[in-house]
């Protein structure tokens, strides 16, 4: 099973180093890392241009101008490149531990999506691991802000994962699904612009094709570093789109990966 991992960012290179060193460092490497960039300054590419010198994996950069902020975009640009059966979503901001893309590897299954928890990780520690470019976290670590998450223990993870048809809880940070699933609902909604619901309308879409929610526990650990919380002011409009998706049962978005 060949696996993309999709790494989203904007204009956070020293969060981004972190979360593509972390990849390098995998126990079960994927098959290709496609950089998802909304519109990142030259600064990024740079970074990019260095890690993929160094890079035991294809690294790709896809990048779109900056028009604002347009994630589905960016996600439907990478996607419609990505080579892999399986993608693995996370975020710039996610540094992985080193089981993680193993740990995706061995739960993915046929009619299932996947959504994994993360570890907060506070302010301080957060400059402190973008100072040192490296994030030293445990369970017993002040800088960590719901600890549980950060154990991984394979028999814990078959007792307490589960499967789920409720949509509330769901964050692309650590997500992953069947390519093949993405495709026949036309991908992300690129109706959204700003911050908010597109995450929860794809999985909408998700479910309206009878395709079921695993959530995994204690494997696949993600630690979120710390950030200011982007801009609500498009919310509203965008919970518009996804009471219409949810109201009218919605499986195909219009303006997709079709545009791609």
């Amino acid at each position: 099973m060949k696996i993309s991992l999709i790494i989203t960012t904007f204009n956070w290179k020293e969060a981004l180093e972190l979360s593509i060193r972390s990849v390098f460092n995998q126990t079960h490497l994927p098959t290709e890392i496609l950089i998802a960039d909304d519109g990142s300054d030259d600064n990024t590419r740079h970074l990019i241009e260095l890690l993929q010198k160094k890079s035991p994996i294809p690294l790709v950069h896809s990048w779109q101008q900056n028009k604002g902020f347009r994630l589905s975009r960016s996600r439907n640009k990478a996607l419609n490149i990505a080579q892999g059966d399986y993608i693995i979503l996370i975020d710039g901001d996610i540094v992985i531990e080193e089981n993680f893309i193993a740990d995706h590897f061995n739960v993915a299954r046929k009619g299932f999506f996947v959504q994994g928890s993360r570890v907060l990780i506070n302010h301080d520690s957060t400059k402190r691991a973008l100072e040192q470019k490296e994030l030293c976290t445990c369970f017993s670590d002040p800088g960590v802000e719901n600890r549980k998450n950060c154990i991984r223990s394979p028999l814990l993870s078959k007792l307490f994962s589960f499967s789920s048809k409720r949509l509330p809880g769901i964050k692309t940070c650590n997500f992953a699904f069947w390519h093949e699933d993405a495709k026949s609902i036309n991908g992300f909604n690129e109706d959204f612009i700003g911050w908010g619901r597109e995450d929860s309308e794809f999985t909408a879409r998700l479910f309206h094709n009878e395709i079921k929610r695993q959530n995994l526990k204690f494997k696949a650990v993600a630690y979120h570093l710390y950030h200011e919380k982007n801009s609500r002011k498009h919310l509203k409009e965008n919970d518009r789109i996804l009471e219409n998706t949810l109201k009218n049962k919605l499986i195909r978005c219009e303006n997709g990966l079709n545009l791609h």
